[in-house]
């Protein structure tokens, strides 16, 4: 089974994370989600969840199974789910194949042309690589507010906000994230379509006015068209991790987004 932490009472709410992160980059809005049962997960092959068994080829695809696979082993019937990133592209996904009641994605992957997707994945590929090979150096970088502010402003709208014992641990996590080298070409070629085949799902998607990962002016204005049915939310000075640029702002919008009874099918 997938490494979760479920916690409260409530509607059942799912969290995804982005590629190279950690289940614990929702513990700030957890934290203000009390009235949800949330239920964040380690994807397959980051954090500390296995990576998917030995054969299976990383797709799209394989990842929506295993997350079905595990909706199934806690006896959650369509629950609620959200993404950051690559968690919001399956979570979008996910509310395709019906599996879902709800479904809101943070700067989901997708949404992006070739040079954009280029960029995003050099730009990750950086930063795995000064995690492997300089993380004392960025651990210590991270302990204080200018650091955070130099070394991580790329992800974060709000870098010195962030508490830095959870910098230090996703420098760690990123570094030993074994489903990183194989997952990252796959989504990089991702490209979100079809956005009528969603439309029987509430759909809702934020994103972080100072995303630098995945740019906010093009890619959220790509998104619009493609799902002009959703809930589209700028979330006002956040970038690319708005969960703790504004923990408050991105509890509310979930709280929102999960206020809905599930669709019937069919």
């Amino acid at each position: 089974m997938l490494v979760h932490d479920r916690r409260g009472e409530g509607p059942p709410l799912v969290l995804i994370h982005g590629i190279g992160a950690r289940r614990g980059a929702w513990d700030p809005v957890v934290e203000r989600l009390s009235d949800r049962e949330t239920i964040a997960v380690d994807t397959p092959g980051f954090g500390d969840s296995p990576p998917l068994p030995p054969g299976t080829p990383v797709t799209m695809e394989t990842y929506l199974d295993a997350f079905e696979a595990f909706f199934a082993e806690l006896g959650l019937e369509r629950p609620h789910v959200a993404g950051n990133s690559m968690g919001g592209g399956i979570a979008l996904e996910l509310a395709r194949r019906g599996s879902v009641a709800s479904a809101t994605a943070l700067s989901p992957i997708g949404f992006w042309n070739g040079p954009e997707s280029r960029y995003s994945r050099a730009s990750l590929v950086s930063t795995r690589f000064l995690a492997q090979r300089a993380g004392g150096l960025l651990k210590k970088g991270v302990g204080s507010a200018l650091g955070r502010q130099l070394l991580l402003g790329q992800l974060y709208g709000r870098p010195a906000k962030l508490d830095p014992r959870a910098a230090r641990l996703d420098v760690d996590k990123l570094a030993g994230a074994t489903g990183f080298d194989a997952t990252l070409p796959v989504l990089g070629d991702y490209q979100f379509a079809h956005g009528e085949q969603l439309d029987g799902v509430p759909i809702t998607i934020g994103w972080g006015t100072r995303d630098r990962l995945l740019l906010y002016r093009t890619q959220s204005a790509r998104a619009k068209a493609a799902l002009p049915r959703a809930r589209h939310v700028p979330l006002d000075r956040c970038g690319h991790l708005p969960m703790s640029d504004d923990p408050e702002g991105v509890a509310a919008l979930l709280r929102a987004a999960t206020a809905t009874s599930p669709v019937p099918l069919g």
